[in-house]
């Protein structure tokens, strides 16, 4: 990782650990030192929750289909050339522009409409018990995702879970500005907010659990002392397998196939944009435009 990378990946760390500081000071104090953390897209959520917020928001007439594809498409781009200072400063400036000039109360109404639309009944049962359990032991359950902290919270308190570390978007005076603070919430980005978020809870690592389906998620699930390995795919089914970690795969055939193949080597924020571009396309298609704008 270039020196940049990491000082944004600490930033993006950071800026998460802080919003998450507010509900962990509002939440039931925890039980000794150990705590659980969460990946949220096909490890507790089927499929990609921006995914389902772009779905959700165009609905609602927030943006043009011309304007996701199109971020769609530079992701994608992005992917496929690789990772040059000038295409990831492209993907960063473009992953969560769609909500700039927007009010962030605005923002967190339509995110808790979307989650009852969209969400809540493609929560993983079996995912959902294991928070469950270590909530029980008198733990705090932590979800860590790239998808926007302002749906990881919502899934969070919908899900009775102590709170969320997402991807922090900037704002100013209450409106959002279109840029991140820091990068993306993803992969060693990951690792730092749950750095971060321990240091301040007083937590012991190595007694403390992660699960996630992606080997993206390796860095987080490294400097715990109970990693999961929650549908994996199949690279970190390999990894688990070899290290002899805990393994659970919720999907069955089809499923499972289809949600392998999505994944494999796609940020959730690519995934999102492009499965949402592909989406929309198909409810264009059907009509699905001609439903009501919500103001």
């Amino acid at each position: 990782m270039t020196r940049d990378l990491r000082a944004r990946s600490v930033l993006a760390g950071e800026a998460s650990a802080a919003a998450a500081e507010l509900e962990a000071a509002l939440a039931t104090p925890p039980v000794g030192h150990a705590a659980a953390f969460f990946d949220v897209d096909n490890t507790l959520l089927q499929g990609a929750s921006v995914y389902h917020l772009a779905r959700g928001l165009y609905r609602r007439r927030f943006f043009s289909f011309g304007e996701i594809a199109g971020k769609a498409w530079q992701q994608l781009a992005f992917r496929l050339r690789g990772e040059t200072p000038e295409s990831v400063d492209k993907a960063r400036s473009a992953a969560l522009s769609f909500i700039a000039g927007h009010r962030v109360s605005e923002v967190k109404i339509l995110v808790e409409e979307i989650f009852d639309e969209l969400m809540a009944d493609r929560i993983w049962p079996g995912t959902k018990a294991l928070a469950q359990r270590h909530l029980d032991a008198g733990e705090r359950v932590w979800l860590v995702t790239a998808a926007p902290v302002e749906v990881a919270q919502v899934l969070a308190r919908r899900l009775g879970l102590t709170g969320a570390l997402g991807t922090v978007a900037a704002q100013s005076d209450g409106v959002y500005t279109g840029v991140l603070v820091g990068d993306i919430l993803h992969g060693p980005a990951k690792a730092e907010a749950v750095r971060a978020l321990a240091a301040h809870e007083g937590l012991d690592l190595t007694a403390c659990s992660a699960y996630s389906d992606s080997v993206n998620d390796l860095p987080m699930l490294e400097m715990v002392g109970n990693p999961w390995a929650i549908n994996p795919d199949s690279r970190l089914r390999r990894h688990a397998e070899v290290a002899g970690w805990q393994v659970r795969d919720y999907r069955t055939g089809r499923r499972a196939t289809r949600l392998a193949l999505l994944t494999a080597g796609a940020s959730g924020v690519t995934l999102g944009a492009v499965s949402a571009a592909v989406a929309i396309q198909r409810c264009l298609s059907r009509g699905c435009a001609s439903r009501r704008r919500v103001s």
